[in-house]
């Protein structure tokens, strides 16, 4: 899990660097459009991307950020795959990472796709481009980093009540085990105790007649001074 947590912070890093740069980003998937005679479909699949950044992109600056973007959604996707095997998963988690991998998917068509609230990428968008351009290309990295900072969180707590509710059992059953039940103490006494105490008194009795000196009597003497 440290291990996961680690490298999502990596790439949400990466992904902060990227977001300072949307406007060379948009600039790039201008230009490499317009080379492409794409402008009128919207930018809708990762593999729609890296199409531009292979065939259309002729300056070293748009090929680095189409390029940058393209490499943030495969470290997404191969952590995705991580995520699988570290936990062993449930509704939640496995909804979750469905939901990255469908996304995360080269032809996955992102276009309807709105990121929101805290995140401010759509703003910075003219209406036009928000609507019919780019709203979805610019969405797409945000949901999934939230998507998977929220298995993240849910795996830690999940881990933690588990560890914790079998912790607690372990020692219910120690208590259990060693502690004897208290109606045992309390309202039944042990009567083997009793009965020792009656046999030693009774040895003893015996043992004090068959012992006891028979007492001496004084010598008959005559009446008179002595």
């Amino acid at each position: 899990m440290n291990e996961v947590v680690e490298t999502l912070t990596k790439i949400h890093q990466k992904y902060r660097l990227f977001q300072q740069q949307q406007f060379s980003f948009i600039r790039a998937l201008e230009r490499t459009r317009e080379e492409a005679h794409d402008m009128m479909r919207p930018v809708s699949s990762i593999v729609q991307v890296q199409c531009y950044r292979d065939h259309h992109a002729y300056n070293a600056t748009d090929r680095r950020i189409l390029n940058m973007f393209i490499s943030i959604c495969n470290e997404l996707r191969s952590l995705c795959h991580r995520m699988e095997t570290v936990h062993p998963g449930d509704s939640v988690t496995n909804g979750l990472l469905e939901k990255c991998k469908v996304l995360l998917n080269d032809s996955n068509d992102f276009t309807a796709i709105r990121a929101t609230y805290p995140h401010a990428v759509v703003n910075y968008l003219s209406l036009e481009e928000a609507k019919h351009r780019y709203g979805g290309v610019v969405s797409l990295l945000p949901i999934v980093i939230d998507n998977m900072w929220e298995w993240v969180t849910y795996s830690k707590r999940h881990t933690l009540y588990v560890v914790s509710r079998g912790h607690d059992t372990s020692k219910k059953e120690a208590s259990t085990s060693q502690t004897p039940p208290a109606g045992h103490v309390a309202g039944q006494p042990c009567m083997c105790n009793k009965e020792n105490v009656q046999l030693q008194e009774k040895d003893f009795q015996k043992f004090l007649a068959a012992n006891q000196c028979p007492k001496k009597k004084a010598p008959w003497k005559p009446p008179g001074k002595h």
